[in-house]
Parts: structure tokens; sequence; C-alpha cells
């Protein structure tokens, strides 16, 4: 019964919310305000408020009270086609920084050798790139590329800030993909560290591979995460 009182008072604020009844940086009803008005212990709105802070909906100023978070602008991205992110963003006149988080081995992972199309005995690197637009770091990405395909990639791993940009040095030019995954999970605290953002805002998780159009060799397994808030994303069909 605690638990469906206090998902009953988190549901009417965030509609609330949704709706326009308090503004960004305004002061948020106190847990006192909020207990007299739902008639129920402060200890339950305090647990209400403070799962809307783990959602990103509230901050807290020590002495102060809470407040509305600023509702974060979204961009729109283009989950399908063969334009890099990088190029993405760029079209559509956003800064972009793209900050190299490094080039490591990884242990074999059946999965993603099986993606790569290559043996248990292959070397396979990961390369991880955070994005941040407009200054906002909102974006993960991650390949996973064999040294079979890229014999140099362990020593130029850790300096690629685009994979496109690196392919095309290396001959390949056209890109398709096989298939994509799409899930949805809650950040890691490396990803909370990464993004700034609260435990409980959703990561959008979008998983496929990159193959050279030409020879159909696979060139990478690419995993990218989204900060959820911080986008719209339209998918387009190709033909």
């Amino acid at each position: 019964m605690t638990e469906q009182i206090e998902l009953m008072i988190i549901d009417e604020l965030i509609q609330a919310i949704s709706q326009g009844k308090y503004k960004a940086t305004d002061r948020f009803p106190s847990e006192n305000e909020l207990a007299d008005y739902y008639r129920v212990p402060r200890i339950k709105v305090r647990h209400a408020l403070l799962k809307l802070e783990e959602m990103g909906y509230l901050y807290s100023k020590q002495g102060k009270g809470r407040f509305l978070k600023p509702k974060r602008r979204q961009i729109e991205l283009h989950l399908s086609g063969s334009s890099s992110f990088s190029e993405k963003m760029k079209q559509a006149g956003h800064a972009l920084e793209t900050r190299n988080l490094g080039c490591e081995p990884i242990a074999y992972d059946s999965k993603i050798y099986a993606s790569l199309n290559v043996g248990q005995q292959d070397e396979v690197f990961k390369i991880s790139r955070l994005r941040i637009i407009d200054g906002v770091p909102i974006a993960l990405h991650i390949s996973y590329v064999a040294k079979r395909v890229f014999p140099t990639i362990e020593n130029e791993g850790a300096h690629i800030q685009s994979m496109f940009a690196y392919y095309a040095e290396q001959g390949y030019t056209e890109f398709l993909s096989s298939k994509s995954h799409i899930s949805i999970s809650f950040p890691t605290q490396v990803e909370r560290s990464l993004f700034d953002c609260a435990p409980l805002v959703p990561l959008f998780v979008l998983e496929s591979d990159c193959i050279d159009a030409e020879q159909r060799h696979v060139l990478e397994y690419t995993k990218i995460i989204y900060r959820s808030d911080s986008f719209t994303y339209v998918m387009t069909s190709e033909n």
C-alpha cells in the first residue's frame, strides 16, 4: 500500500510537470506542502521526490529546497542512413566535440566475434568515443574492430575521432548494415559519470554492424549509447 501511494504521487507530479504546471528552475512544493496536500506522512512524499530526482525531473539545493530541471533540448537523430553521426550533427548545425576515451583489446566475446566473422584466436579492439553536442555529453560510441582487418588499429585507435573518416583513409567509402538491435537500459556508474545524468534516466542503445558495401567485408560491430532525453529518433526506410 505504501508503494502504491508513492507511485500515485510520482505519477501525479510527473503529469503536472508535463502539463506545464511548474516552470523550469521554479522552486518545487516542499515535502511538508505536498504531505499536507496528499494527506500522507512526510516520509512518503520524500521517497517520491527522491525518485523524481533519480529520474532527472528535479534537483536539490542545500537549504533552499528542490527545483524543476530545465527541459533538455532534443535533437532530431536519423538512426538509419550511410552518413556518420558526426556528419549528421554538423549538417544540422550543432557544435560537435568528440573525445576519444581510448583503444583497448577485449576478452573473447562470442556475440562480438561472430558479428565480426573472426575466430577466437583473433584480436579485437574496442574504441570508445564520447560525443559532446553543444557542450553537453549525450552519446557514447563504441566500435569493435578486428586487428586482422585493420592491422595497425592497436596504434591508431586511440586517435580516431570518426570511424567513417578512418575507413575512408583505408579505402572504404560505401557502407551498409545487415541488422540493428535497439534496447533500453539504465546508466552504470561509469555512464552516469560520462553523461552527468541521474540513475533512472533511460539510455537508448543501438547495436549494429558496419559492412563495406563493395566487398561485403564486416568492418566493425557498433554499440551506441544515447541519452534518451536528448534526442527524438527518426527511422527511415532505404530502398
